[in-house]
């Protein structure tokens, strides 16, 4: 089943790739990266093999890959540090859940995880699961399973040679609080494992993006030196109230403060260890008699020469800003007003054909 769907997405984009081209034909023009959230998230499973070979046939620039640890050690490609909300678990493994009533993906081994179906994103309500987003693909239909990194690289560069493309790749570290808490160090083989495939540097296709200010300072001064690497970081930037990471001050867990990171001096401490920052797009925006506007944060960032890459643009109808009348406009503002150097997107292949039609100018930093 597995190998009949992939073949046929994989015709799928050897079609589109023809029809579809995110660089423009005109001289002088900016190019914008695409970067395919989670894959083709808004068609298909998110972090699936075959939501990652219908991104490639849309032909973004990259694809995104979450990177969390198994129970031995290898790296899953998930969102979440657990499974409940895209997995069947609580089904398969139905005792294996913590005093929270979670069920952790490194409680588990890549064996066991294989064991598991994969379903579009739902919440668990008492009449059972309810789509996250109740337009994209239908809740426990087809047949999806998770897939380690190694597995997805592997996929990603054999298309790049069979097809002849240069798609990278834009790998996020998840929580790595939450790994040292179990003796993990996550950075450390997401690294030795980006290595063995020959992501060492920018002349590479390929990002490492982190919530951990201070993981991405210990690998872009300690880890990466260690192993002759050199790696473009970026830093994502979240709510506070999120918790993207937690710490512990004076025997209590609170939520790491990320205020800190758009004040005065906080993109100029960025600068010294990141390449780039991926904030929440409203973090660049404000809004003068109800009319949305960029505010400074994009000018800043670029006179600290920090690439910006916001999340997440999507075209669910009740995704677009209510401030825009759908998504090409919401696209024109990021572009043209944020002036953005890329977007994540979960719908690749809307971005990539706004832009081939559009020409982009360079704007001043």
């Amino acid at each position: 089943m597995f190998k009949k769907t992939l073949s046929v997405l994989l015709l799928f984009f050897s079609i589109a790739a023809g029809l579809t081209c995110a660089e423009s034909t005109e001289s002088g023009a900016k190019h914008i990266l695409v970067i395919a959230h989670r894959g083709a998230s808004a068609y298909l499973p998110e972090h699936t093999l075959e939501a990652k070979s219908l991104a490639y046939g849309m032909r973004p620039d990259y694809i995104e890959q979450d990177l969390v640890l198994s129970k031995d050690n290898h790296l899953i490609v998930m969102h979440d540090i657990t499974l409940d909300s895209t997995t069947d678990v609580a089904e398969v493994f139905p005792d294996r859940a913590r005093e929270d009533g979670h069920f952790y993906t490194i409680d588990f081994t890549l064996d066991e995880l294989k064991k598991l179906r994969v379903s579009e994103a739902f919440v668990m309500r008492e009449d059972g699961p309810k789509a996250r987003y109740p337009h994209r693909f239908p809740v426990w239909k087809s047949s999806f399973q998770l897939s380690t990194f190694e597995e997805e690289i592997e996929l990603i560069q054999g298309l790049n040679k069979s097809l002849g493309y240069d798609i990278g790749i834009y790998p996020e570290i998840k929580k790595p609080y939450f790994h040292h808490w179990e003796g993990r160090d996550i950075a450390a083989i997401a690294l030795d494992t980006l290595k063995q495939y020959g992501y060492t540097s920018g002349q590479q296709k390929v990002f490492l993006q982190c919530f951990d200010a201070e993981e991405l300072q210990r690998i872009k001064f300690e880890l990466m030196p260690a192993l002759a690497m050199d790696l473009p970081l970026v830093q994502l930037i979240a709510e506070t109230n999120w918790g993207e990471k937690k710490i512990e001050i004076d025997g209590a867990i609170q939520h790491y403060d990320y205020n800190w990171m758009l004040e005065p001096g906080g993109l100029r401490k960025i600068a010294t260890y990141a390449d780039g920052i991926g904030p929440w797009y409203p973090m660049l925006m404000e809004f003068k008699n109800g009319q949305p506007r960029a505010n400074n944060v994009v000018r800043r960032a670029h006179r600290r020469q920090l690439q910006v890459h916001p999340y997440t643009f999507r075209a669910d109808p009740e995704k677009i800003p209510e401030a825009f009348e759908n998504f090409n406009r919401f696209l024109h503002f990021a572009i043209t007003q944020l002036h953005v150097d890329g977007l994540f997107t979960d719908h690749p292949d809307k971005v990539v054909n706004y832009l081939s039609s559009v020409r982009v100018r360079p704007h001043a930093r």
